[in-house]
């Protein structure tokens, strides 16, 4: 019998990207998210499906039903097969939550891994918030780490930066990298853009500095908005005085999948997100990373 014994809720699996770290890599997202962001442009992460069976007689094409599990008690169940992925679901939820999620324990996760692993470079896990489901994370790595077959793949993590050290401690000796978003350089700043404060933000990227663990930071560029303009020297500071191998990736702020009044901020341009890339540089920042493509533009 399998010691492996955690489950995941997943939102969905990408077999292949370019952009969740190093090199071509799996990327797991899995559900729900500690922070309520302003500008998500994945809101419908965010929160757990509490079975109240909305989103069932909205549904077009009949894809959702409610059905009692073993313990008797009704959940909605998804026919992938039935669905178009209209995501009238994701619209009508009050919970911004996704009935489209799967359960996956480690072997289910573990037999995915292994039939892109040729493919791959390595597997990254991100969310909604990933460290909410730390214990999969930590018995995913552990198990990928140990696998004759796997070991070559590197692991990684996608976070808002709010893990405690207590829980960075923990996966730390299956991680390989980790990606943290700075949403804000002001603290009231971030509570407000995201309800929560950014104390362990800070505190996580110092830990996986400390550890050679940090891979990237990331900032979402959103004129007029964020307050990374108005605070440019004491960011570029900050950021310059991470390790050169850092990578600092600039996004730039679209609609794409915001709702509420996100929707009515301005969108960033190419030429704004490359001027303040310009002004970063200019006071010693290093390895900045920029978008492809800038949607939009």
């Amino acid at each position: 019998m399998s010691n492996r014994l955690a489950i995941a809720t997943v939102s969905k699996v990408l077999n292949f990207s370019c952009v969740d770290g190093p090199g071509n890599r799996l990327v797991i997202f899995l559900q729900g998210c500690n922070f309520q962001c302003k500008n998500c442009h994945n809101p419908h992460t965010i929160g757990i499906c509490d079975n109240c069976g909305d989103c069932v007689k909205h549904c077009p094409t009949g894809a959702l039903s409610m059905a009692e599990d073993g313990k008797g008690k009704a959940q909605v169940r998804w026919n992938a097969e039935a669905c178009t992925h209209c995501d009238t679901c994701l619209a009508v939820c009050p919970r911004q939550s996704n009935p489209k999620t799967r359960q996956y324990s480690i072997d289910e996760m573990l037999a995915m891994v292994r039939k892109n692993s040729l493919f791959i470079s390595g597997v990254t896990v991100t969310g909604g918030e990933a460290t909410l489901q730390l214990n999969f994370i930590i018995q995913l790595f552990t198990a990928i780490k140990s696998a004759a077959d796997l070991k070559h793949l590197s692991c990684m993590i996608d976070s808002n930066g709010s893990l405690s050290e207590t829980g960075w401690q923990k996966v730390l000796p299956v991680l390989d990298g980790a990606m943290i978003d700075l949403k804000a350089w002001q603290q009231e700043t971030h509570l407000w853009l995201t309800g929560r404060e950014h104390h362990r933000v800070f505190q996580s990227i110092r830990l996986l500095r400390q550890h050679q663990k940090l891979h990237e930071v990331r900032l979402l560029y959103i004129p007029t908005v964020t307050d990374f303009q108005t605070e440019v020297d004491d960011v570029s500071r900050y950021l310059s005085a991470l390790p050169e191998e850092t990578r600092i990736r600039l996004n730039a702020f679209q609609h794409h999948g915001v709702t509420g009044e996100a929707l009515d901020w301005p969108t960033c341009r190419r030429e704004e997100l490359e001027a303040f890339a310009a002004q970063l540089e200019q006071r010693g920042v290093r390895h900045i990373v920029l978008p492809t493509v800038v949607v939009g533009n």
